[in-house]
């Protein structure tokens, strides 16, 4: 037992000290430069327009960004709610999934930007430009976007509940499976024969006047491609990498200094479980932020209480697992595998958890505000009590998920699987009518 404990610490401390090179989060120099030396990060973004820079997952929450040259820019999973983006350059950024909420982004232009599943609720974008941009499954509920330019812009998928499209051009935008169109107002909006209606079909005169919008007869034209995979970011300096073979006295004399995790850790790792089946995994309130851990073998763990925060933790086997209290705040978890785990009270604060596996999982009294649940897998999970407020739920399987007391709003259940075993919220078993009101998909045994 001790010869084991003392492996896994030593994988542990090293796992823990992770660069800031890992391409999951920020480059720090281009992000210091951004708050700290305006001027500079100008005189960069002039002299090298082309520079896709990494700012993902950048915690820029209520900066002072107004004028701003952000373009080419990735800001994947970036925290920019309350900040002023005014008049700020973000043409042909990647903003997928970042958090816009409560943002001034009033004239910004956001040509051709890349705004796939961000939530942009209650912005101000009056006057903002987003030609062309891909604003698919975004959140853009109780937005402000008058006299904004939408041309061509694709807004299929988009939550569209009272906001406000006054005077907006919206020639030639794709609104298919677009919700709560019916909800946002468009007075004085252009609509054009180019325009996708949430049905698919072409806009009309007749769906235009019934909105009190305007409709521009035009050219037939097909619909612009977006860009489904924007350039590897990059970083502005190469950081330094030290010895990859570290002693765990060095690792803890430099454990305020993070660095690249070891290559071939996790798959050593992995081969020892494999080899050694009956090693117990017991280590509780373990700190590891920003671990890269991917498809590491935690399997049957006893980790309650630990600390994963930003950590990468993609395919990673966590069945059967006690994870209970732990913090997996924006870590990377696409496909990982949590089945039966127990996840009571842990928190899921915008984690990522594409096409993850949580069937049979205890997630009562989990936080998952914001979560990224698209795909995953929640049949016959326990979810009493828990908060899904404005989590993506997009196709995920409910399939008799238990839902009693969880609180729901602004949770993206489209294309969702619901099922009579799924119980809802108000403890009582799903209906059809339930499902369909929120664009879910209601599936008999």
């Amino acid at each position: 037992m001790n010869k084991y404990r003392s492996v896994l610490s030593i994988f542990l401390l090293a796992a823990s000290c992770t660069s800031a090179s890992t391409s999951y989060a920020a480059d720090p120099e281009a992000l210091r430069m951004l708050m700290n030396k305006r001027s500079e990060w100008e005189a960069l973004r002039k002299s090298n327009p082309s520079l896709f820079v990494d700012l993902k997952k950048a915690e820029l929450d209520d900066a002072n960004l107004k004028g701003t040259n952000l373009s080419n820019v990735s800001l994947v999973r970036a925290e920019l709610s309350g900040a002023n983006l005014d008049k700020a350059n973000l043409q042909r950024s990647d903003l997928s999934m970042a958090f816009i909420k409560k943002a001034d982004l009033k004239e910004t232009d956001l040509d051709e930007a890349s705004l796939v599943k961000a939530n942009l609720k209650n912005s101000f974008m009056k006057g903002a430009s987003l030609r062309k941009a891909n604003l698919q499954g975004a959140n853009l509920r109780w937005a402000i976007l008058e006299n904004a330019d939408l041309s061509q812009a694709n807004l299929s998928g988009t939550v569209l509940f009272e906001t406000s499209l006054q005077n907006a051009n919206l020639k030639g935008s794709n609104f298919k499976g677009a919700t709560f169109l019916d909800k946002a107002d468009l007075n004085g909006a252009l609509v054009s024969n180019n325009t996708i209606t949430p049905s698919g079909e072409k806009a009309s005169g007749s769906w235009a006047s019934l909105r009190n919008a305007r409709f521009l007869r035009e050219p037939e034209s097909a619909p612009p491609v977006y860009d489904a995979v924007r350039p590897e970011p990059s970083f502005l300096k190469e950081p330094a990498h030290q010895n990859p073979v570290q002693t765990e006295k060095n690792a803890t004399q430099n454990k305020e200094k993070k660095q690249e995790l070891p290559v071939g850790d996790v798959e050593s790792w992995n081969d020892m479980r494999q080899q050694n089946p009956e090693m117990p995994v017991i280590l509780k309130a373990e700190k590891l932020e920003d671990a890269e851990l991917k498809g590491v073998n935690l399997k049957q763990a006893a980790m309650a209480g630990s600390d994963f925060e930003d950590a990468n933790l993609d395919d990673a086997v966590l069945e059967g697992g006690d994870f209970s209290g732990s913090n997996f705040q924006k870590a990377d978890m696409k496909g990982a595998k949590l089945h039966g785990a127990k996840l009571h009270k842990a928190n899921f604060d915008r984690t990522f958890l594409k096409e993850a596996d949580l069937s049979g999982a205890d997630l009562s009294g989990a936080n998952l505000y914001g979560a990224m649940l698209s795909g995953a897998n929640l049949r016959g999970a326990n979810l009493t009590g828990a908060s899904l407020f404005d989590a993506d739920l997009e196709e995920a399987d409910l399939s008799g998920a238990v839902l009693k007391d969880v609180s729901m709003m602004d949770a993206n259940l489209n294309n969702a699987v619901i099922t009579p075993e799924t119980i809802l919220p108000s403890g009582k078993t799903a209906t059809a009518d339930w499902a369909v009101q929120r664009g879910a998909i209601f599936r008999k045994p």
